[in-house]
């Protein structure tokens, strides 16, 4: 699998594998920006719909274009857009990538970050591809 970024990543599974650990796999992946949440209901891996990190770029651009924001604020305005539950924790790590990336300008004390999109970001969408390794 590779992720938007090119890094390819290669996953072993060894032992007994269940529903569960089959779903935290598929959350893995996703969370890497490698399938989009319709893979957990059977559509495939190589769905065209957005990834969820597609999605909270496109929640930022649209809510918050000058203005600083918690990651809760993105996570309530993430579910409202969608209508699908995201966690914190997902939001948080997105949300530090994409500072990370020179997309967001982070400040504040590590238990209240706020960020705001960086002045110099591009305001495209990123779109992920997985090339098909055959």
């Amino acid at each position: 699998m590779f992720d938007g970024e090119g890094n390819k990543y290669c996953i072993s599974i060894e032992g007994q594998i269940t529903r569960d650990k089959a779903l935290r796999l598929l959350d893995l992946v996703e969370l890497l920006g490698g399938v989009t949440s319709s893979a957990n209901h059977g559509v495939g891996i190589t769905s065209v719909k957005k990834s969820k990190y597609d999605k909270l770029l496109a929640v930022l651009q649209k809510n918050f274009p000058l203005v600083w924001f918690s990651s809760k604020e993105v996570q309530i305005a993430y579910e409202q857009e969608f209508k699908e539950p995201i966690s914190l924790s997902t939001v948080a790590t997105y949300l530090s990538r994409m500072a990370g990336k020179g997309l967001l300008v982070k400040a504040g004390a590590s238990n209240r970050l706020q960020y705001r999109i960086a002045p110099n970001s591009p305001q495209v969408i990123v779109k992920h591809h997985i090339p098909n390794e055959g």
